[in-house]
């Protein structure tokens, strides 16, 4: 299988998931181009394939993270007859992008695996948010892919207020590459095609209607991903339903991913650590160790802010998003032990059951 794994490396396998291949025990390596609720598509040296997760492993795998999505490496065994091939196993996955699941769910939903950057794609028309920004920046570090940030529908703006975006951002200690382009005059689209390396998997995130499904229209050269109008205020209209796994003809690997509305962070504490280093790094420098920088004295943090080093905003959204990380993780480790308990609980009635049935078995001999 070892040649198989060479054929592999246009699609982005390398010596890292080599080496974690050792324990597959199926007769073949894909890796997952899209989910279509129980079916998967994958791709592999041979091209596009269908396939389903074996009911061994949906049985010893119930949580969403657990499960395939977009990016991730399969080890399964491929049928000639139907064409369609059974997964066995999930290899480690090398990077992750993920988020806490929508709603009041307590878990964390997959957005992508082992992607090797991620571009996260505002509009500088009207989508602009730096603290959205920043989270995005948290989510994407905290998963161990690289970030780079890409200001699109520059035609919509005067140039004035783009150079105020960009000195925003790097007044925030961002130091992530930003791309500035316009997919109307493609102005800087040669910039952003000069990023994409073959063999690199990168992935699109943002809001709604900025423009990521146009981009990567553009560089595949036609249009694959539907796109629709801009609406009156300018912006574009969310049309993307799916991740999916894309090869460029450069030999990049780009995966679009559906407008997010709502984007919570969950256990992200090296993520956060990563995106505000700016400020971990004076907090090194407080009087006390557990300081929450909100009001302690000798707080070093406190202390650049007041000399102007550290923006109060920017302070105020990295104690909110530690606070949400924080809050999510313990509310998950809670929700994971009461599982635990309640299967416990079913495993015990069950065994107190057939104890029972089988005493009334001999009581009638």
């Amino acid at each position: 299988m070892k040649n198989q794994h060479t054929a592999l490396l246009e699609l982005g396998w390398n010596e890292w998931f080599e080496q974690r291949a050792e324990s597959c025990q199926a007769n073949s390596i894909a890796r997952v181009a899209a989910v279509d609720r129980d079916q998967l598509l994958l791709v592999d040296q041979s091209g596009f394939f269908r396939a389903k997760l074996a009911g061994s492993y949906l049985h010893r795998h119930h949580l969403s993270h657990e499960l395939p999505c977009v990016g991730d490496w399969v080890c399964l065994q491929k049928h000639s007859g139907d064409g369609v091939g059974i997964v066995h196993m999930l290899l480690e996955r090398k990077t992750e992008l993920r988020r806490k699941s929508a709603g009041n769910v307590i878990g964390y939903q997959m957005i992508a695996a082992n992607v090797d950057y991620v571009a996260i794609v505002q509009s500088c028309h009207v989508d602009f948010n730096l603290k959205r920004l920043e989270r995005y920046l948290v989510m994407v570090m905290d998963g161990g892919a690289e970030p780079f940030i890409l200001l699109t529908k520059t035609d919509l703006v005067d140039p004035a207020l783009l150079a105020a975006q960009l000195q925003e951002i790097a007044s925030a200690g961002i130091t992530a590459p930003i791309v500035t382009l316009s997919n109307v005059t493609r102005d800087g689209l040669d910039d952003f095609k000069r990023l994409l390396l073959p063999k690199k998997s990168y992935c699109f995130v943002g809001s709604s209607g900025v423009g990521k499904s146009t981009l990567i229209n553009h560089l595949i050269g036609r249009e694959k991903l539907e796109t629709q109008d801009v609406s009156g205020t300018g912006e574009g209209r969310h049309t993307t339903v799916r991740r999916e796994l894309i090869r460029l003809e450069g030999g990049a690997l780009v995966i679009d991913n559906p407008g997010m509305r709502e984007f919570g962070i969950f256990g992200a504490e090296n993520g956060i650590v990563s995106s505000y280093s700016d400020i971990t790094a004076h907090s090194s420098s407080c009087r006390y160790r557990d300081c929450s920088h909100t009001g302690e004295p000798g707080c070093a943090v406190l202390e650049a802010m007041q000399r102007g080093e550290i923006s109060r905003e920017h302070l105020d959204n990295y104690l909110k998003l530690s606070k949400e990380s924080k809050f999510y993780e313990m509310s998950y480790a809670e929700k994971r032990k009461k599982d635990r308990e309640f299967g416990k609980f079913i495993k015990s009635a069950k065994k107190d059951l057939k104890d029972y049935g089988n005493g009334r078995n001999r009581q009638l001999h």
